[in-house]
């Protein structure tokens, strides 16, 4: 798969097996301010590329792996984000999971890495290798390079704006 946005590359990696998506983008933005859209749940629904997430209340931004953070989808259901990794200005993984539950078993990981003095690269990855539950996979296998890009460009707009 190709994009035609500069600086834009997509790794539509759906295997069977691997069941790993990932794309990634160049964002002219220092890298604290790239961080800063993703970390803070608020955000969120602003650069969310699956038009997904509804809202956020204020005051959950990431600290650190172990920690969660919960968000509201748009169909109005909430999800607890289980921190799995985390690395100020660097990294950040998350498992969704039903408020107060075991997560499903997909994990969402954003990396960020500096390009030069204020420009990143943007590495988004949707893993579901842990999946189990049957009524979840329709939704994780049509979930494709493109739209984790989606997220990925309206991040830089943000970014960059």
């Amino acid at each position: 798969m190709t994009d035609q946005t500069p600086g834009a590359s997509v790794f539509d990696s759906i295997d069977p097996v691997l069941k790993v998506v990932t794309a990634e983008i160049e964002i002219s933005a220092p890298a604290e301010a790239v961080f800063e859209l993703i970390a803070d749940p608020q955000r969120q629904p602003e650069w969310d590329g699956n038009d997904n997430l509804g809202s956020a209340i204020e005051g959950q931004r990431m600290q650190g792996a172990g920690r969660s953070f919960v968000t509201t989808l748009t169909k109005g259901v909430d999800r607890e984000n289980h921190i799995v990794d985390f690395a100020e200005g660097r990294l950040i993984a998350w498992k969704p999971s039903e408020v107060g539950g075991e997560p499903f078993g997909q994990k969402w990981v954003w990396e960020i890495e500096p390009t030069g003095d204020d420009s990143v690269l943007v590495r988004h990855t949707y893993d579901w290798t842990e999946l189990r539950d049957p009524k979840r996979l329709s939704r994780a296998q049509s979930t494709t390079a493109a739209n984790l890009l989606a997220s990925l460009k309206r991040l830089k707009h943000l970014a960059e704006g």
